[in-house]
């Protein structure tokens, strides 16, 4: 049997075709809301979680250096995404948890 390697072109789009239709699959899914799932009051004009009142979100993107990654010197990639859930001027204490994706974004 003759093993034929296709042109790089070809498996380029061959990959992207795949990761088009499988993350359009995502996008498709129900919401709640959709499935019949009630919930207290109407989405806001965004159905965003600012369209809370007193709630305010931070995000800082950092990206530093180019070239191949040297550890401890970079290049540095990385972000940070804070919701304050009584504004960013409130000094009362509320519960928190964090999350770590790393990676996968």
């Amino acid at each position: 049997m003759k093993l034929h390697i296709q042109p790089p072109s070809i498996l380029l789009a061959l990959i992207l075709f795949i990761t088009e239709s499988t993350t359009g699959v995502v996008a498709q899914e129900a919401r709640a809301r959709d499935l019949g799932v009630s919930f207290d009051g109407q989405p806001g004009t965004l159905n965003a979680i600012t369209d809370v009142s007193g709630v305010e979100v931070g995000h800082v993107t950092l990206i530093e250096g180019d070239g191949l990654l040297q550890v401890g010197i970079g290049p540095v990639r990385t972000g940070v995404t804070v919701v304050h859930p009584r504004g960013k001027s409130s000094t009362d204490p509320v519960f928190a948890g964090w999350f770590t994706l790393n990676a996968s974004g």
